[in-house]
């Protein structure tokens, strides 16, 4: 789930900087220190938006720089357990389908694909359905489910996805699926 979170933190502001404008300064050092950066709790941080608020710098002894706490506006990335999301295949593995969630990538194990039996065709880098002939390959456009995440210190952690649920999976399945049930 994309979320806008505040955050407030302590921003060391480096002597060379100090004729520049001091929001402008601590917004590019914010920029540089956080954007990218994954924190178990918070998820993936990916932007920060804005500054809020900007103290007056503290000197430290021994230390050539001055510290503001400052409170900004960040954009993050935090999967959900059970959220459904969109996303596009980026890697297809004998395995499984590796999905592109926007900030993450998540794995949709063959076996949480369709109800079909699903096998690697590795000369056309794609998972087949053995009685339906679908075929999912990279760049596929698909909706899944988080039915998994395990997050841990320090790494991005992984995500379990699923697409065996009505409205989801391949939205050219889904559309057909939806257009076989009005006929009938």
């Amino acid at each position: 789930m994309f979320e806008l979170i505040k955050i407030k933190d302590t921003v060391r502001v480096p002597p060379k900087r100090f004729n520049e404008p001091k929001e402008e300064v601590v917004l590019d050092i914010l920029k540089n220190s956080y954007e990218g950066l994954f924190d178990n709790d918070l998820g993936v941080i990916l932007a920060i938006i804005d500054v809020e608020k900007v103290e007056i710098g503290k000197v430290v002894m021994g230390e050539a720089a001055s510290f503001h706490n400052a409170v900004f506006t960040a954009l993050i990335y935090k999967p959900t357990l059970h959220e459904i999301t969109p996303g596009e295949v980026v890697e297809i593995v004998d395995f499984g389908a590796f999905v592109r969630l926007g900030a993450m990538d998540g794995l949709a194990h063959v076996s949480q694909i369709t109800d079909d039996y699903i096998s690697h065709d590795s000369k056309k880098n794609a998972l087949v359905g053995k009685e339906t002939n679908r075929k999912l390959r990279e760049g596929d456009r698909v909706r899944a489910r988080i039915v998994s995440i395990s997050m841990s210190k320090g790494e991005r952690g992984k995500i379990g996805l699923t697409m065996r649920q009505p409205g989801l999976g391949k939205l050219e399945w889904i559309e057909e699926e939806r257009e076989g049930k009005g006929k009938q």
